[in-house]
């Protein structure tokens, strides 16, 4: 029995990725700006068909699911189109450019029958998923604080590619990598009420932020300090999570940025050196295809996909909090 029909808008690398984590679903359509880009992706999937206008993608009837992985200037209008016409998204992350772009898309969706999930990949990855069970179990106590860093280095001519423009990206670092750390420690902490932070461009000559600094606080006073960098020269992914009885400490997500691992301590009665306990992860990240599994289950059930337009949203509201603090003004 063959999957349900899904158009990827956007065919760089993320679209690639998409297109290899698709399990039992069947890629028949991609569009891109460039055709030579749609035709190769396209070419990787038996009767796909390649089109340059995303709006010839989301209403091909054969379609159900599109995954929409363009520059972030043009995902939410895209979003709004596809869920216009009654189709399930996946949008990737951050989503869109402000909250602002995203206003209204929930209720379309909901009002059209159609679910719509947000590319927090990260939430997948086989750490953050053992660390969340380990929460989830108690065994680290009632939550405290955690603390996270997220970095790159960039290359030669980074300060001239998209991610530097911001009317199309949006912002930079922050609103780059800093998304997947805002929406990690809101989906251990929960929702932020306070939001401090600075954002600067201390290294590339470009005109949005090449580091981001957060401090943000839950109602219940639970604090995440967090830190995305591109001057971090030797990629890095850290994630601390501090508990009143144990830490979980995760470090890498494979590939550039190390075998990925966890180590978690057990605080003792008696207190001193804790108990420690290790889980390795070195083979292939796999968490796009869970992710996309479980977005095809929250179709299937018709449940409304963990990574919401509202994780996004706050993501945002967030990121454009610290912008403004920063006197970053990125109105597109």
């Amino acid at each position: 029995m063959s999957g349900p029909g899904v158009a990827i808008i956007g065919c760089g690398l993320i679209g690639h990725k998409r297109a290899k984590a698709l399990g039992n679903a069947r890629l028949v359509v991609c569009a891109d700006i460039v055709q030579e880009r749609a035709d190769r992706l396209a070419a990787t999937s038996q009767g796909c068909k390649a089109v340059i206008d995303w709006r010839e993608a989301i209403t091909d009837p054969s379609v159900s699911i599109v995954i929409i992985a363009t520059l972030h200037d043009t995902l939410a209008e895209i979003a709004h189109g596809a869920v216009g016409v009654g189709k399930h998204i996946l949008i990737e992350k951050p989503g869109a450019r402000n909250a602002a772009e995203l206003a209204g898309l929930a209720e379309a969706a909901a009002t059209n029958g159609c679910l719509v999930r947000i590319g927090f990949n990260h939430r997948y990855h086989r750490a953050l998923q053992k660390a969340q069970a380990l929460v989830k179990s108690g065994e680290l106590g009632p939550l405290m604080f955690l603390r996270a860093r997220y970095g790159h280095g960039g290359r030669v001519g980074y300060d001239r590619e998209w991610r530097s423009d911001p009317k199309k990206s949006g912002g930079g670092e922050l609103i780059d990598q800093g998304p997947h750390l805002i929406d990690l420690a809101r989906w251990f902490l929960g929702d932020f009420a306070e939001v401090n932070g600075f954002a600067a461009t201390y290294y590339w000559k470009m005109p949005v932020d090449d580091n981001g600094f957060l401090l943000l606080k839950t109602a219940e006073r639970k604090v995440a300090f967090l830190h995305a960098s591109c001057t971090e020269w030797k990629n890095t992914f850290s994630l601390e999570i501090y508990g009143r009885h144990g830490k979980i400490d995760i470090n890498g997500l494979g590939g550039s940025y190390g075998t990925e691992r966890l180590t978690f301590y057990r605080m003792l009665p008696q207190m001193g050196p804790p108990e420690t306990t290790s889980w390795e992860y070195p083979m292939e990240d796999n968490s796009w295809e869970v992710e996309f599994s479980e977005f095809i289950q929250d179709i299937r059930l018709k449940r409304q996909p963990g990574a919401s337009v509202r994780d996004a949203i706050e993501a945002l509201r967030i990121i454009e909090e610290i912008y403004r603090i920063s006197g970053y003004d990125y109105d597109p």
